[in-house]
């Protein structure tokens, strides 16, 4: 990295905030470590040592001279407002945040990371920034995470509360990371079907969203297993803990047996690998090893229900 590009000329091109995301992020994987080693003694839930962890980058909502920061609830869902402070001479763009973290309770919009880029955005683009706080597993379970988000953003879409606070109803983005690019898409989607909603979105910028849960075997999940940050065991975990404490779903999606075999029809729409430019397809083939496995099965429960159904005729016959 040091031989490629200098660090000075990489500062002056990147906003600093997205090179402490990257620092914690790094940090979040020595975490992480810590946490398994804690549950494998006994001592704590994964998820608790992550919390106690990471609560140390909880931000006050501490305003400055660029951008006004209050904390405040939006049809009794908390959410942290920036409300930056240039002076315009018309109506402002307004960006809805949802954060990631895996769904899970030791990722919020008030960790220093996220208000750091909440700030940047709200002052960069002179735009009001709205960061929802959705509750978190594993205490609560899809599709709570989903309907706080959404209540938020339909509840701050009302021509009163934009009017309020000075958006332009024609300039408004729903953005997200990681689980919160997913919640981030499946508002979006709702929306368009929701009548009560007259305000649409105009925007909708998703940052590595997770976007599918069909095949767990995909060319991502094998050239990142073993990966740091988030290895494919970690991405289960969020994933599974996201639905139900129920620990045999993790298991099932570990070994990407979680869908059934009748359902195999639908991993074909997930494997985006397959519009890619071949440069980039690697030695991957287009159709993950899930769909091939759940296909052969699906093949094989017919054969068996063809030749029990065949034995059945003949002892009817005899």
């Amino acid at each position: 990295f040091q031989k490629t590009c200098d660090i000075t000329e990489l500062l002056q091109k990147i906003p600093n905030v997205y090179i402490y995301i990257h620092v914690v992020w790094q940090r979040k994987g020595n975490i992480m470590t810590m946490a398994e080693f804690a549950e494998w003694l006994g001592l704590m839930h994964y998820m608790e040592v992550l919390m106690m962890i990471t609560s140390i980058e909880y931000t006050a909502p501490i305003s400055d001279e660029n951008v006004t920061v209050t904390d405040t609830k939006f049809n009794n869902v908390p959410a942290r407002l920036y409300m930056p402070r240039k002076q315009s001479s018309g109506l402002k763009r307004a960006v809805i945040y949802i954060h990631g973290g895996g769904w899970l309770t030791y990722f919020i919009s008030a960790m220093e990371p996220y208000d750091l880029l909440s700030r940047w955005t709200a002052n960069k683009l002179n735009a009001v920034v709205v960061s929802v706080e959705y509750r978190l597993a594993p205490m609560y379970h899809f599709p709570v995470q989903f309907e706080d988000v959404y209540t938020v953003v339909k509840f701050f879409l009302q021509n009163s509360v934009l009017v309020q606070y000075g958006v332009d109803p024609n300039r408004i983005c729903i953005s997200g990371d990681s689980a919160g690019g997913n919640l981030a898409a499946a508002v979006a989607q709702q929306l368009l079907d929701d009548l009560e909603v007259k305000v649409k979105l105009k925007i909708q910028a998703l940052l590595y969203p997770a976007l599918q849960t069909l095949d767990l075997d995909l060319p991502s999940y094998k050239d990142n297993e073993n990966k740091p940050i988030l290895p494919k065991s970690l991405m289960v975990r969020f994933w599974s803990e996201y639905f139900t404490t129920d620990v045999s779903l993790q298991e099932a999606m570990a070994s990407n047996k979680h869908v059934p075999a009748e359902s195999s029809h639908l991993f074909r729409f997930v494997n985006w690998s397959n519009l890619l430019p071949e440069k980039f397809k690697k030695d991957h083939d287009t159709w993950g090893g899930a769909g091939r496995s759940a296909s052969r099965a699906a093949r094989g429960g017919k054969k068996k229900q063809s030749e029990k159904a065949k034995c059945c005729q003949q002892s009817c016959n005899k």
